[in-house]
């Protein structure tokens, strides 16, 4: 029985290839619509990748900004880009996340667990201040209290780590074992939350293939944003 939701953020509670798509398309040019979604994927690879560098303070965050949009370019074999455009292009894309609009139906769904009085948190990853940024201009805080949101910075941890989701249950005062996580993420949110013994609601609304090798551990899998409403009232 589930008592309790927990949410991921980035390209969960809003769409977050439209502000990246955004800030490709007025700094780099050239790359192609084609490759737009392939650049995307490569992007959240290398932030997921090189994060935790920043985290134990081998890279400063501006080093590890400017170097994962440089090297998902390569992945895709276009040019080498400079520091400064790498630099360039994330503050063009921070102004984009400005602008940032909750999805609809993740409205909605919020709505029904607020009036169902079903408690809500929020675990994501990235840098404190620029994801505590995305709640105030997404005002999940309508919805979530300021107390149930964790951003891995200010932890030292980080999804997929165990240590993350065992301290959102003693922050938030959830118990695993009726505790779900959404999240977008197969790497991070399915797999850390089921080896944390949360059950686990994959997003998967990019369509993507689970890992060459894993095991599909997910509870349940939704495809569109169209979904997750009816999904969530099921369990209900």
């Amino acid at each position: 029985m589930i008592e309790a939701i927990v949410f991921d953020v980035d390209d969960t509670i809003y769409d977050q290839q439209q502000p990246f798509r955004n800030a490709v398309k007025r700094v780099i040019p050239a790359v192609t619509e084609e490759d737009m979604a392939a650049l995307y994927i490569r992007f959240r690879y290398h932030s997921d990748e090189n994060f935790p560098k920043v985290m134990a303070n081998e890279w400063t965050l501006e080093y590890m900004r400017a170097q994962r949009i440089s090297q998902s370019l390569l992945d895709l074999d276009y040019p080498l880009i400079t520091e400064a455009d790498g630099l360039l292009f994330q503050k063009v894309y921070e102004d984009e996340l400005a602008n940032i609009c909750m999805h609809e139906e993740v409205r909605r769904t919020l709505n029904y667990l607020q009036e169902k009085q079903i408690p809500i948190g929020i675990i994501t990853n990235g840098p404190t201040d620029h994801q505590y940024k995305k709640v105030k201009q997404l005002r999940l805080e309508d919805w979530v209290a300021s107390d149930r949101v964790i951003i891995s910075q200010a932890t030292g941890f980080q999804k997929p780590e165990v240590e993350i989701f065992k301290l959102a249950e003693k922050t938030f005062g959830f118990s695993p074992e009726t505790t779900l996580y959404v999240g977008d993420s197969f790497e991070n949110d399915v797999v850390g939350s089921k080896n944390s013994d949360w059950h686990a609601l994959w997003f998967n609304h990019r369509n993507r293939a689970i890992p060459a090798g894993s095991t599909p551990l997910f509870d349940w899998e939704i495809t569109s944003f169209e979904q997750l409403l009816e999904t969530i009232q099921a369990l209900f």
